[in-house]
C-alpha cells in the first residue's frame, strides 16, 4: 500500500502542470500516510529545474552506490533526470525494505521484477505504476491462486460458530501481535495457509477487511471453546477433530 501510493505520487510529480518535479530531500521522514495515501509533508526542497547539458557526458545521475548515464536532450536538458532521481530514491528508501516478502509467494516474483527494474532504472515511472497495478489486480482478484489443489475438503466447517479470541501462535506478516491474522482471498487460500503451518489446526474468516477489501483470517493451533455467532464459520482440520469433540 505504501509503495503503490508512493508510485502514484511520483507519477503525478513526473507529469505535473509545472513540469517534472524532483524531491531534493527525499527521506522517509518527508512523507506521511493520510487516509491510506502517502503525502509529502514539505515541498520546500522540490524543484522543477532539470540539469543543463551540452552532451550526454554531462548527464550522469550519481548516488552513493550507483551512477546512471542519461541522455542530453535537443533543448540542452538531461532527459528525465528528475523522474529518475525520484524513482531511484523510492527504490533505495522504500522498495528495498517494504517489497521483499510482502506478498503471497506466487506474487513475489512480480515484486522482485519491479525491485530489480527500478534499482537499475530500466523502468520509468509509467512502467513502474503499470507493474504495480498489475500486481494489485492479481492480488485483489485472486488470479494468482489458479491451478492450486483444493484443500478446503480436508476441513470440517461449523456454521454459526466462532472460536474464543486469545493469544495463540505467531506468524509473519500477522495483522495482530497476539496471534496469526493474515489477509486471504478466500477460505480456500486460508486452508492452503493453514496446511503450510504445522501449528495450525483451525481458522476462521473474520469480518475485518484490509485496504484492498480482502478479509482477514485468524489461524489457531488448538480447538478452543466455540461461541455462537450467526455470521461466522469455523474451519477445522479433519485430522484435528474427533467425534467426541464435535
Amino acid at each position: 500500500q505504501i509503495c503503490l501510493s508512493l508510485v502514484k505520487l511520483l507519477f503525478y510529480l513526473a507529469h505535473s502542470p509545472l513540469g517534472s518535479i524532483a524531491l531534493l530531500d527525499f527521506q522517509p521522514r518527508q512523507f506521511v500516510m493520510v487516509d491510506g495515501n502517502l503525502k509529502v509533508t514539505d515541498m520546500d526542497d522540490a524543484s522543477t529545474e532539470e540539469l543543463s547539458c551540452k552532451e550526454d557526458n554531462d548527464c550522469t545521475l550519481d548516488f552513493p552506490t550507483k551512477s546512471f548515464p542519461l541522455q542530453c536532450s535537443a533543448v540542452g536538458k538531461c532527459k528525465g533526470i528528475n523522474e529518475k532521481k525520484n524513482l531511484f530514491n523510492a527504490y533505495r528508501y522504500f522498495f528495498t525494505y517494504l517489497l521483499p516478502h510482502s506478498a503471497p509467494p506466487a506474487l513475489q516474483p512480480f515484486l522482485s521484477d519491479i525491485l530489480n527494474a527500478t534499482g537499475d532504472l530500466r523502468y520509468g515511472i509509467n512502467e513502474t505504476l503499470k507493474a504495480f497495478e498489475k500486481v494489485l489486480h492479481l492480488y485483489k482478484s485472486g488470479l494468482y491462486l489458479q491451478k492450486r489443489p483444493l484443500l478446503l475438503k480436508d476441513y470440517i466447517s461449523l456454521k454459526g460458530f466462532r472460536t474464543v479470541e486469545g493469544e495463540d501462535y505467531k506468524c509473519w506478516p500477522s495483522y495482530s501481535h497476539l496471534g496469526c491474522l493474515l489477509s486471504v482471498h478466500s477460505a480456500e487460500e486460508a486452508a492452503a495457509i493453514c496446511n503450510s503451518q504445522s501449528q495450525c489446526q483451525s481458522f476462521i474468516i473474520t469480518q475485518q477487511r484490509t485496504w484492498t477489501g480482502r478479509p482477514l483470517a485468524s489461524f489457531q493451533s488448538s480447538l478452543t471453546d466455540l461461541i455462537p455467532d450467526a455470521n461466522a464459520v469455523v474451519y477445522i482440520k479433519r485430522s484435528a477433530s474427533s467425534g467426541k469433540r464435535l
